[in-house]
């Protein structure tokens, strides 16, 4: 049996995006979306308009809802939708298929793992006990913690420091290309996870990440994972 994380084969050290990575946050904000048309007696949007957008955060779901708003009125509507988000957060939320099993992997493998997300910290941080993760997650990063968000590598930087490892050592999982763009500039090798939300227009090819993977579970296989940009001492 391995006797450390090298051994196994897993990263030392593993940080995920959470909307459209870990979390299938998109029913949400649906409800969201259509609580705020509801409101102004607009018709519902469906799931497959909005599913796409998810991961470019707020303002893009609110211009999806309201196409025909200029970009200061849908601005305007950005702290409605935070509100009405954080007051139903969770409830139609659910984890991807394997992910639950991705994580347990990881950590009978020894791999500390945490999340960088741009969603504002304080809505990360009401996800984390909903879902048991309060002690399991390592560091949490969020859009709002430091001055600089995704693509910006500082995020993933300061969760590695915070966590005392080496960014080298360190893989990062996302589904958009600001994701693997801040794992790259932040000298981490990257995963894209196929299985979150993406634009038709949008080409994993070319984001350059090491892996780009279908389905969480093949996480739960070491080998599955690409090697860190810097070796573990073994």
């Amino acid at each position: 049996m391995p006797t450390t994380v090298a051994e196994s084969g897993f990263p030392q050290a593993v940080l995920f995006d959470l909307d459209g990575t870990l979390l299938d946050s998109a029913p949400d904000m649906l409800a969201t979306a259509n609580a705020m048309l509801a409101a102004r007696d607009r018709a519902p949007i469906t799931l497959d308009v909005l599913r796409p957008v998810v991961s470019k955060g707020s303002r893009a779901m609110i211009a999806v809802a309201f196409p025909e708003l200029g970009q200061e009125a849908r601005d305007a509507l950005v702290p409605e939708f935070l509100d009405r988000y954080e007051a139903l957060i969770g409830q139609h939320a659910a984890l991807f298929d394997g992910v639950a099993g991705m994580l347990e992997a990881l950590e009978a493998a020894g791999c500390a793992w945490g999340i960088v997300t741009n969603k504002p910290e304080y809505l990360a941080r009401l996800i984390l006990p909903q879902l048991g993760w309060e002690a399991r997650c390592a560091v949490l990063i969020g859009g709002d913690t430091l001055a600089q968000r995704k693509p910006h590598p500082l995020p993933l930087l300061a969760a590695a420091e915070r966590m005392g490892i080496d960014p080298g050592t360190c893989i990062y999982v996302g589904d958009d290309e600001r994701d693997i763009v801040a794992a790259n500039a932040a000298g981490m090798a990257s995963v894209a996870a196929l299985w979150g939300y993406r634009l038709d227009a949008d080409d994993p090819l070319a984001w350059g990440a090491e892996v780009m993977i279908e389905q969480p579970a093949e996480l739960q296989q070491a080998g599955t994972w690409p090697a860190a940009r810097v070796a573990i001492d073994r």
